[in-house]
């Protein structure tokens, strides 16, 4: 095992590195910018180099001062969590070039996959079913007006260079699809420096699904079952749980095979997600691939046992799989809530700020995963996230409660600061929800915002 790994992220994925490492008695070193000069990481890791001002292009981003610091401190590996440099191949690339290990896939792999027309033109090769749409990049606004008729509206605007939900528009007729596809190609150049987009059929009552897999380096792939995560507020994923309610066997088990051979066609290393679209009739369609771990992995984690970021560290340093997939099962049932900043009385505007009161729920089979603490300043400058409350129960009906019950025991307050707990309370209790037939539209419906 790795002697020292730098952990090139922040908030709460970095102390759950942090964490893994040093239960494998791994030295850990954070880094930080000079807004989280007083995060937990900081102080909980075995080191912790300053890496520059809080702009996150100027530290989180900045691969050159990234680099330095690991060669500096001279740790063997970098995991890069999920977000900033996660899914960035030069990054990859720049580690391997300096003799450290990316905890993650290959440069090559992530350039491909990250691409999101070449990942579908792989996929496709791989035999994975696809929405009806564009294989490639459309070229003009006349082809895409082309193929958005020949796939029926409405259709999705997707931006090839995407992730995180954005550089998507929706076009619901032709009357609205010339405005859609100039948002989207607009966004797409600002966000990510690609304008490519490709045309997509939109499914409005679709359900968001995702499969874990876990590859090594010699050949082997498993999947670690599926995880529901339609509980979106424009495509920004608020809730998660594993199995996904309702969702057949038959339906679970084809899309654990067509992770795997995505997984082994692309020649996938670490841990990985692919993310599906299940229609109401249980038909499937392959929409992309995450090469990371998710904000969402300990779901999976709470339903087979299996602690992902440390199978992360022993793939990527050359350990085979250490299970086979008839070893794998999946017991009770989880849930995952996002507690983020931000306020749901004000169309979920951040609220960043001081944490005079914070106060983690306890109990039987409840975990909380965080970076917050009593006396911690939220900057406003990154992602709101602030904790991550899970739940498991041996079925579903008490996995709710349960969350229930951990949602109303959390506490965090300061001047200023809101959070999402109340809400999702209130999606615990929608009955929508409850009856587990829900579907991406859920919280629009449940806040009356379309645009949601």
């Amino acid at each position: 095992m790795f002697g020292s790994v730098l952990i090139a992220n922040r908030g709460e994925i970095a102390m759950r590195v942090a964490r893994a490492c040093r239960e494998l008695g791994v030295r850990s070193v954070a880094v930080y910018s000079t807004e989280d000069r007083d995060s937990a990481v900081v102080r909980y890791a075995d080191e912790a180099v300053h890496i520059g001002p809080g702009p996150a292009k100027r530290s989180y981003l900045n691969i050159a001062a990234i680099v330095e610091a690991a060669k500096q401190r001279g740790v063997d590996a970098v995991h890069p969590g999920y977000g900033f440099l996660s899914e960035d191949p030069d990054f990859a690339e720049a580690c391997e070039k300096d003799g450290l290990v990316f905890i993650g896939p290959p440069p090559d792999v992530i350039a491909r996959l990250g691409d999101k027309v070449a990942a579908r033109e792989s996929m496709h090769r791989a035999g994975l079913p696809l929405l009806p749409g564009s294989l490639g990049p459309v070229g003009s606004v006349d082809e895409a007006r082309e193929v958005a008729a020949r796939t029926g509206f409405p259709v999705m605007i997707k931006a090839a260079a995407g992730g995180g939900g954005r550089g998507i528009r929706v076009a619901t007729d032709p009357a609205s699809f010339l405005q859609a596809y100039t948002a989207a190609t607009n966004e797409a150049q600002t966000l990510f420096g690609d304008a490519r987009v490709y045309i997509e059929r939109y499914l409005a009552s679709a359900r968001h699904v995702e499969v874990q897999i876990l590859g090594d380096a010699y050949g082997d792939c498993v999947h670690l079952g599926v995880r529901e995560c339609s509980v979106q507020r424009r495509h920004q994923k608020l809730l998660e749980e594993s199995p996904a309610p309702g969702l057949g066997r038959e339906t679970i088990a084809r899309m654990g095979e067509y992770a795997v051979a995505g997984a082994l066609a692309a020649g996938y290393v670490g841990a990985g997600t692919f993310e599906f679209l299940v229609d109401p009739d249980d038909q499937v369609s392959f929409m992309e691939v995450n090469c990371r771990i998710q904000v969402e992995h300990p779901v999976t984690e709470l339903v087979t046992g299996i602690d992902l970021v440390q199978e992360q560290l022993r793939i990527a340093d050359g350990e085979p799989l250490r299970f086979r997939q008839e070893q794998i099962s999946n017991r009770g049932v989880a849930l995952e809530c996002r507690i983020n900043a931000e306020d749901p009385d004000r169309s979920f505007v951040p609220t960043a700020g001081r944490l005079d009161e914070f106060v983690l729920p306890g109990g039987p089979f409840v975990r909380v995963d965080t970076h917050g603490y009593p006396g911690y300043r939220m900057p406003a400058i990154y992602d709101p996230l602030l904790a991550k409350v899970l739940s498991w129960a041996p079925t579903r009906e008490q996995a709710i409660a349960r969350m229930d019950r951990a949602l109303e025991e959390f506490r965090a307050t300061g001047p200023g600061v809101r959070t999402t707990a109340g809400f999702l309370r209130r999606v615990l209790a929608d009955e929508e929800f409850r009856s587990g037939s829900y579907d991406t539209g859920l919280v629009a419906r449940l806040i009356g915002d379309t645009t949601a």
